[in-house]
């Protein structure tokens, strides 16, 4: 059954999405964090990138939430995507992200941050220079090396291909070993300053080696499957939490270069996380809530303007199929929309980001329903649906 694609008032009127950002769960758009503490308690500005896509950032923002101290963020654009704010290098003549301002003193470098947090605010549980610490930090870096080096040089043949690897691997056991020597499914005894080292590139790893190299972390190493599920029932971790498709065509810029190895599983799992289905992928395990669609819904409203404004499609043309993609997700009937409108949609699709815009399972509802009216017109006229625009092109559409 196909229905007519309802009003914006309508739209509306079926969403009551709202969230605290300045005292409730963990959110990309607070500008202000208190925890139910007076405004005067605030000592801290974290200035982060403006995308959520920072993993040094991450690590800051996640300490900060766990340890629950009063901030004010300040947003500021990424080298790789665009000219740093004159104001923000005035500040830190250098540019680089993330730096904070603690009690009128700046400081730069993530792990110089935390230990300066520290001395302040006292540590998340272990210290970042405690003895079971710091081999353990020690590791996180061997991983990260060993991940750089499979996944963003290119392997001059398949027997380096496979040697890097089998490095690569070698090292996801020791991560495994000390998982799996701890009682629970954290690094140490509880969670930690550990956990929140570990969790900006191993999320990006789950993600990058699924899509560029056909292997999936989360799916083949037990103690790493839950560990992800014990952070995933943290909502300091959910509220900055991303997704595959987010982080596969925004780490190309920052990393400088990722390589396909163009194996079979490859090939596969890129289609997936493209051109879906996105749910079931090993991004993210925990139930989906119950206003993941409300939330999308909300967050579209909002910027529906600027949404058209920059969609490639004529205004009138994309403001009717945007207006039928969200009436299929909301009715679950479909609405085919206007001849034409297939790239407009997909271009939407392709630049939703987690958790700047939405979070990961409102993305993949919206993304299942721009994707979905393409196939639609595609078996109602028996023509192939134009292909997707690159993602990586363009991710400015939500403005957070």
């Amino acid at each position: 059954m196909t229905t007519a694609s309802l009003s914006w008032q309508e739209l509306e009127n079926l969403t009551d999405y709202q969230i605290d950002t300045v005292n409730g769960l963990t959110n990309a758009r607070a500008k202000l964090r208190l925890f139910g503490q007076p405004e005067s308690n605030v000592r801290v500005t974290l200035y982060r990138d403006r995308h959520a896509w920072c993993p040094y950032c991450q690590k800051v923002w996640l300490w900060l939430e766990e340890k629950q101290i009063p901030y004010r963020i300040e947003k500021v654009t990424m080298f790789c995507y665009g000219e740093k704010e004159n104001w923000y290098k005035r500040k830190v003549p250098s540019g680089m992200l993330p730096a904070i301002e603690l009690d009128g003193r700046i400081i730069k470098e993530s792990d110089d941050i935390l230990l300066a947090l520290e001395k302040v605010f006292g540590a998340l549980n272990q210290g970042m220079e405690d003895r079971i610490v710091l081999p353990l930090r020690q590791l996180e870096r061997l991983l990260f090396r060993a991940w750089c080096t499979w996944l963003c040089y290119p392997a001059g043949s398949p027997q380096q291909e496979q040697r890097n690897r089998e490095q690569f691997i070698g090292v996801v056991a020791k991560v495994e070993e000390a998982l799996g020597s701890t009682p629970g499914a954290y690094f140490l005894d509880s969670f930690g300053i550990v956990d929140v080292i570990f969790t900006p590139y191993v999320e990006r790893m789950n993600a990058s080696l699924y899509y560029y190299k056909g292997y999936s972390l989360r799916e083949e190493n037990p103690y790493l499957k839950a560990w992800f599920a014990a952070m995933e029932s943290r909502p300091t971790y959910c509220g900055t939490q991303s997704d595959f498709h987010t982080h596969v065509h925004d780490l190309p810029p920052q990393m400088g270069g990722c390589w396909e190895n163009g194996e079979t599983q490859m090939l596969i799992n890129k289609a997936r996380v493209d051109n879906g289905p996105w749910f079931g992928l090993p991004d993210v395990t925990y139930p989906e809530p119950e206003n993941s669609r409300v939330e999308a819904l909300q967050r579209v409203i909002k910027h529906r303007i600027n949404i058209i404004r920059v969609n490639p499609a004529d205004d009138k043309l994309f403001d009717e199929a945007l207006r039928c993609a969200l009436t299929q997700m909301m009715t679950g009937e479909d609405c085919v929309p206007p001849s034409g409108s297939d790239v407009a949609l997909r271009y939407l699709r392709d630049r939703i980001s987690v958790p700047r815009d939405m979070s990961i399972y409102a993305a993949k509802r919206l993304r299942e329903s721009l994707e979905k009216l393409p196939l639609l017109r595609a078996i109602g006229s028996q023509n192939p649906s134009p292909p997707s625009i690159d993602a990586t092109k363009n991710r400015l559409i939500l403005s957070v």
